[in-house]
């Protein structure tokens, strides 16, 4: 699962596609599955959590960017850090676009946490925190939601939405979003459900055909989820009813994760293990325009993984997206058409803002771009100089008081000058983190594979 988790190589990741896609369940069922199962030890009869040896980033394609020649030294506008009361959905907002944070001044670690039970051999946390009225949101890796109090870290309820069938009973992923005072989770679990925000609450929960590996978006009364089966499913929010729902093509070479869809107005994109980036009317799927962010190289076979495992952005009339395959693009909200393209191989979710949008790699090089032309003012990589044993999984960014912020499977937090790619500052955060942090309230959170909540003043 790349997003959240990377994969070792290309046949762990076509193997496991092909023998779990579509499924809830993980299993080891001999030594040759056992070994290219990315979830499973490398011993079949024995349970061990997955080690950071084993979550290293998948090598770089054939093309290589650079930064232009013409642009190195110039600078670009980026807007003023303004206060985030709340974070509602995974991406911030329904357009999943935030665009500098006023938070965490002195980027230091306030609280932790623990919250439920944390990755390990075929469980695994993959829900990004939400915030809302002044509570943090967490599920853990058995289904299990929380809420946190977002000052001091006090646990305020629990719920355990864990089905008790014994199909069932190793899924993994999915996420939860806040809208008017409710809580909407997706599992892998395969349902979606609603709680009451405050009190924990079961309102509906509604059964889905395959496990939702991504969290849910909510906008205009409608809940938007994407399952493992390449199906975009609207729910309604009082109900829980299906309204509509949007098939892509199936794609059996993918990566165990899901993107969250992006809306604006009466249009919602989703982004597809098959490279498909679509855009549908909200009110009842009615295709907009269809584009795939994808590519073929001779020398690499794990281009052919087409997957857009990080969130659509939809910033300013544009979408912006990034596949595994190596293509990143900007995308007319409207016609669908590419503005431009960067051979660029990413699961992470770009950040848009102001007159740049920034980018990193699945190869730990964190790019920076014109909004306008996608020509690249820098290229900072992460790993460089490193040996292959201690190169860092990088997700993000995130801007944060004019600092882009990423975390990493070695348990770093770091802050970027996001005009230059320099280090800036860097902090120590106990475990693998391999979600995206969120920014809000005054404070940076994160969560990490051992299931604790970290906030960061």
């Amino acid at each position: 699962m790349i997003g959240s988790m990377r994969l070792k190589s290309s046949a762990i990741i076509l193997a496991a596609a092909l023998a779990l896609a579509g499924c809830s369940t993980i299993s080891n069922v001999g030594s040759t599955v056992g070994k290219l199962n990315p979830f499973a030890s490398k011993k079949p009869q024995e349970a061990s959590d997955a080690s950071e040896s084993q979550r290293i980033s998948i090598v770089a394609f054939d093309q290589k960017v650079e930064a232009n020649e013409n642009l190195k030294g110039q600078d670009f506008f980026l807007p003023a850090a303004a206060a985030q009361a709340d974070w509602p959905v995974p991406g911030g907002n329904a357009e999943q676009s935030v665009e500098n944070v006023d938070a965490a001044p002195a980027f230091q670690v306030a609280w932790r946490r623990g919250f439920g039970k944390g990755s390990g051999r075929s469980l695994h946390v993959t829900s990004p925190p939400v915030m809302a009225d002044g509570r943090i949101y967490v599920m853990d890796a058995e289904a299990t939601v929380v809420a946190i109090d977002a000052r001091s870290g006090g646990v305020l309820w629990k719920t355990n939405l864990k089905p008790k069938s014994k199909r069932d009973k190793m899924g993994f992923g999915g996420g939860v979003a806040y809208a008017d005072g409710k809580l909407y989770v997706a599992s892998g679990f395969r349902f979606v459900a609603q709680l009451d925000a405050a009190t924990g609450k079961l309102g509906w929960k509604t059964a889905t055909e395959s496990p939702i590996h991504g969290a849910p978006n909510v906008s205009g009364g409608r809940v938007f989820v994407i399952s493992t089966d390449n199906e975009l499913l609207v729910y309604d929010i009082t109900s829980g009813n299906s309204i509509w729902d949007y098939q892509a093509l199936i794609e059996p070479a993918r990566i165990l994760g899901a993107s969250s869809p992006a809306v604006s107005g009466d249009a919602v994109v989703g982004a597809f293990a098959s490279g498909e980036l679509v855009a549908l009317r909200t009110s009842n799927g009615n295709q907009l325009w269809n584009t795939t962010l994808a590519k073929a190289s001779r020398s690499n076979a794990l281009s052919e993984i087409r997957d857009v495992a990080g969130r659509p952005v939809i910033y300013k009339g544009d979408v912006y997206a990034a596949s595994h395959s190596g293509v990143f693009a900007a995308t007319d909200l409207r016609s669908g058409n590419a503005r431009w393209t960067l051979a660029v191989a990413s699961t992470d979710t770009p950040w848009p803002a102001g007159d740049v949008v920034f980018v990193t790699s699945t190869a730990g090089e964190v790019v920076c771009a014109s909004r306008e032309t996608g020509q690249v003012y820098w290229v900072r990589d992460l790993n460089q100089g490193l040996k292959k044993k201690k190169r860092a999984i990088w997700t993000g960014p995130i801007l944060v008081n004019d600092r882009l912020i990423l975390v990493s499977d070695k348990g770093q937090a770091i802050a970027l000058d996001p005009k230059s790619g320099v280090t800036k500052a860097s902090l120590k955060v106990g475990a693998s983190v391999l979600i995206a942090p969120i920014a809000a309230n005054g404070m940076i959170y994160l969560v990490n594979d051992k299931a604790e909540l970290v906030a960061i003043r």
